[in-house]
């Protein structure tokens, strides 16, 4: 009823509109750039949450890496005894029966597997390509969550047993076996043939994704059984008398430099071991009883990281909601912006129709006609303003994406936010004008 009582004074807004097509598109840039900032900002704070939750996603609930690093010494020793502690004491590095004393002694832990990790060259009828060599254990593929797209893992008794079995990535799979089923097929890395027995599924990973925190991509990775590559490939925990024999040989030959052989050697049998903990409130504590067992056993050198992947997202997480949240109120000022522009374009045209108004009232135009028409002017300009400034705010995500490469998700509720503040603005720093006109005395207005 209200809006029929009214729709005449509408119609006249509107009618005002058309006829100052210019005047309205420039009142309305403003609130356009407003809502589309608010739109793509958001858009990009929504893509940035969304790549944290898959790369959590991607870790593993409730991991936690260790991974070995340069001796640094005991945490309770100055740099100079640290010197002194490097040089008397002696760690093997991170092994198997590292792995095994934490399966063994901490309760909270739910599974775990080793990482041994190796560069080689996967050949098939010459045919030849890099691929990461990684032995793991049957756990590896449930604490990231990896799941595949043929075949099966390899069991526990071929784990045990070191048999050359091995699970390789899509990447592999698409060169080699483009056009048929590699179960059951043979590939040689370095001079042993390993049995297909799965193909991992395609993942997408992005290069934001850090390495250290166990996230890369299995897509150009060969997995085998952690046995089987300190079997049949290497294990750096041994010493072989070959090896001596050439290191010797190189330390002779180096006269114009202190570096050796012995130098470049990792001296750790495994590159990581990867544990998963039953719930999410004992990652701390138990990554704080790993830490402690791990240095009694590596004679109290620090020469380890024990890092826990999902507490670090999140907190980036909320350092990315902060920064979102930030964006949103700069974008936000925007449309505030547009808003006084609105009302500094309505003052003016009351002054410049001011015998339009006089006219109106003297017909029989009432005060509340008067403001209904500057309001309806202001908020249709708005509304108008706001529709544009949607479909702007879309476009720019999407060449957000396709340009720079970020990624963006354009939600319902920011599109119904940035849209109802610009018409909740129109209203708004509309009425004053409205009010205004409203006031003019009529006399007046017609002698102006």
């Amino acid at each position: 009823m209200i809006f029929k009582k009214y729709f005449h004074d509408i119609v006249i807004g509107f009618e005002a509109i058309i006829d100052n097509k210019l005047k309205s598109i420039l009142t309305a840039l403003g609130i356009i750039f407003g809502v589309a900032a608010v739109i793509s900002m958001l858009a990009i704070g929504n893509g940035a949450e969304q790549e944290i939750l898959e790369q959590i996603k991607m870790v593993g609930v409730n991991n936690i890496i260790i991974t070995p690093t340069e001796i640094t010494g005991s945490e309770n020793t100055s740099d100079s005894q640290n010197e002194k502690a490097g040089a008397k004491k002696f760690s093997r590095g991170l092994t198997l029966l590292d792995l095994q004393a934490i399966q063994e002694v901490v309760p909270t832990v739910n599974m775990l597997s080793p990482v041994i990790s190796y560069n080689y060259s996967a050949i098939i009828d010459g045919k030849s390509k890099p691929v990461v060599l990684e032995g793991v254990n049957t756990n590896y593929f449930s604490l990231f969550n990896i799941s595949l797209q043929s075949g099966e893992v390899f069991n526990h008794l071929q784990s045990e047993a070191g048999l050359p079995v091995c699970v390789i990535g899509d990447n592999i799979k698409t060169v080699f076996f483009n056009q048929e089923n590699p179960i059951g097929k043979h590939i040689k890395c370095g001079q042993i043939w390993l049995k297909i027995v799965g193909v991992v599924e395609r993942r997408d990973f992005t290069a934001s994704a850090s390495d250290e925190m166990g996230i890369s991509s299995s897509d150009n990775k060969i997995f085998i059984p952690a046995q089987t590559i300190l079997m049949r490939f290497k294990n750096r925990a041994l010493i072989r008398a070959d090896e001596v024999e050439r290191s010797s040989a190189r330390r002779r030959m180096v006269e114009t430099t202190t570096k050796t052989a012995s130098d470049d050697k990792n001296p750790n049998q495994l590159d990581k071991i990867i544990l998963q903990v039953k719930e999410t409130e004992q990652l701390g504590s138990t990554a704080n009883i790993v830490k402690r067992i791990l240095l009694r056993r590596h004679s109290g050198l620090y020469d380890f990281e024990v890092t826990i992947p999902e507490l670090l997202l999140k907190q980036q997480q909320r350092t990315k909601k902060i920064f979102n949240i930030v964006l949103g109120a700069i974008a936000g000022i925007s449309l505030i912006v547009g808003g006084i522009g609105i009302m500094n374009i309505m003052l003016a045209s009351v002054m410049e129709r001011i015998r339009e108004i006089g006219t109106r009232q003297a017909i029989g135009a009432s005060r509340k006609d008067i403001v209904a028409q500057f309001l309806a002017e202001s908020t249709l300009i708005s509304i108008s303003g706001g529709i544009i400034g949607i479909i702007l705010g879309v476009a720019l995500s999407k060449i957000i994406t396709a340009v720079f490469d970020i990624k963006t998700i354009v939600s319902f509720f920011s599109i119904f936010i940035a849209f109802g503040v610009s018409a909740l603005v129109g209203i708004m720093f509309g009425y004053m004008p409205a009010k205004r006109a409203a006031d003019k005395d009529p006399v007046e207005s017609l002698r102006a």
